[in-house]
């Protein structure tokens, strides 16, 4: 009986799975062995990756020609190749990885669903328990950040997978076969070449410990003005515990709006600092120090003008050519995917406006139909480009819009809330300053973040002599960013008012 080798690859959208299935064909064909590869399309990372699925059989007399199958079976997978470390923990539940078997290639770098990004608080999913499922659960493990590998040598993480498959021994296929594969593609030959060098050399070594990741955001910040020195000497009066976190924030502030911005942030900070203090607050200044971040989140809020700004800097555009490795080619279209809102339309009017407007029944039914519709706009062509440019230009008029109105008198009511709580309780204040991570994003995320914020304030206005006041406001704001929907939070909200699940249902 013949058993062919048996290869399950898993690869997100744009990895290049094909491209790796087919290095592979080319190899066991070249060698004279029967080769089938199929495929199971996926989403990306919204429903799964796809999979591919090749069986390798050697040369045997015609009529011995093997029968080979057209999806992995589970306990029966000699080979798993995971281009991301979930992707690895997927193929493992799905009982693909056996360690009487399977040799596991996997790279141990993150790439988030869009479930982690969207989550109301911190939505990563830990990646120790996969580290160890990929540990425990193969016959040989090959672990390493194969993309980084891949970008270090100007090549894509199929290049390093395919090094990685090689060094692993896992198919009885000289390196040289496997450097011919790639050079029969003919595209891209020396960064892939090189990129599968050093996964070659990788493969052979113990695997290393995969750290936690971390979610990461693309240096976007303008250069500082000449205005900042005169903010960082007022940053050097505030408490010695707050002044790093306060330099960040007038940064951001400066980039946000501008210096005056930056220096009400200051304003605000200084107030709180004083408050404190007068409270005869510890070294640590534990309230200031909390707000020094959460102020500055808040004062940056997301609007219409902050993320057209965003898609529309060089950097950016500059970083998305680099992620998908485009060089010198001139064609790249970048394509953003929006659904404005008539509260965003409001948002953007003059305060009065925009007041007047956003409790019209009659002006929704009018603006809605025209304008919340889903749009895609390319900001690579001229127009698409300028229509968010001059967004983006709008910020000199941001302090005279309806949102800024609006967002500046929820914060100066916030930071109100907290003082008062701090002179009850340090420890309450502290946690009405952290409330502040409920409300981010916009459009739908922020609206559904301001409700259970807005909530938990009210609770405490009813409850603020409560003994156990901290506590149940750090419960309430964990409860309200565990989930989106609001569930969670209510239970919370009944547990505390003493009232079961089942009677608050």
């Amino acid at each position: 009986m013949i058993r062919p080798i048996r290869l399950s690859i898993n690869a997100l959208g744009g990895q290049g799975g094909g491209v790796l299935a087919d290095w592979i064909v080319a190899l066991g064909e070249g060698a004279g062995w029967t080769v089938q590869a199929t495929s199971v399309p996926g989403v990306a990372q919204r429903t799964g990756a796809t999979v591919y699925y090749l069986e390798l059989a050697p040369p045997a007399p015609a009529a011995r020609t093997p029968i080979l199958a057209l999806m992995p079976v589970p306990g029966d997978v000699d080979v798993v190749i995971a281009a991301e470390l979930m992707e690895a923990g997927r193929a493992i539940a799905r009982g693909l990885v056996t360690p009487d078997r399977t040799t596991l290639i996997a790279s141990s770098h993150r790439i988030f669903a869009i479930s982690e990004k969207s989550a109301m608080g911190n939505g990563i999913t830990s990646s120790a328990a996969v580290l160890e499922a990929c540990r425990t659960s193969a016959r040989k493990l090959v672990l390493a950040d194969l993309q980084h590998l891949a970008d270090a040598h100007g090549s894509v993480i199929s290049a390093a997978l395919f090094g990685a498959l090689a060094g692993s021994a896992a198919l009885p296929f000289g390196r040289a076969a496997f450097e011919a594969a790639i050079a029969g593609g003919g595209v891209g030959v020396a960064p892939s070449l090189r990129a599968f060098a050093a996964a070659f050399d990788v493969a052979d070594r113990p695997s290393a410990q995969a750290p936690e990741p971390g979610m990461t955001s693309p240096a976007t910040v303008r250069a500082p003005p000449a205005t900042l020195p005169a903010l960082r000497a007022r940053v050097a009066r505030l408490p010695a515990a707050v002044q790093a976190t306060a330099m960040l924030g007038i940064e951001r502030l400066t980039d946000y709006q501008d210096a005056a911005y930056a220096s009400a942030y200051l304003d605000r900070l200084a107030a709180i600092a004083s408050a404190e203090g007068q409270l005869g607050a510890d070294a640590q200044s534990p309230l200031a120090h909390a707000a020094a971040r959460h102020l500055a989140l808040w004062m940056a809020y997301e609007d219409v003008i902050r993320v057209a700004d965003l898609k529309t800097r060089g950097a950016r555009h500059a970083r998305v050519r680099q992620e998908v490795q485009a060089g010198a080619a001139p064609l790249l279209s970048v394509r953003e995917f929006m659904h404005p809102r008539f509260e965003e339309l409001c948002d953007l009017l003059p305060a009065a406006l925009g007041r007047r407007l956003i409790g019209s029944a009659r002006a929704r039914r009018w603006a809605a139909p025209v304008l919340e519709r889903d749009r895609i706009i390319t900001t690579t062509r001229l127009g698409g480009f300028l229509l968010l440019f001059g967004l983006a230009r709008l910020r000199r008029f941001r302090r005279g819009t309806y949102r800024f109105a609006v967002e500046q008198a929820r914060i100066d009511a916030w930071l109100e809330t907290a003082i008062n709580a701090a002179r009850r309780d340090g420890m309450l204040g502290v946690e009405v300053i952290a409330c502040q991570r409920l409300v981010k994003g916009y459009g739908d995320t922020h609206a559904r973040g301001w409700r259970s914020f807005a909530a938990i304030m009210n609770w405490l206005a009813a409850n603020e002599q409560r003994a156990d006041a901290g506590h149940a406001v750090a419960m309430l704001r964990a409860a309200a960013l565990s989930d989106d929907d609001g569930r969670a939070l209510a239970k919370a909200f009944a547990v505390l008012d003493g009232v079961t699940h089942d009677k608050a249902a």
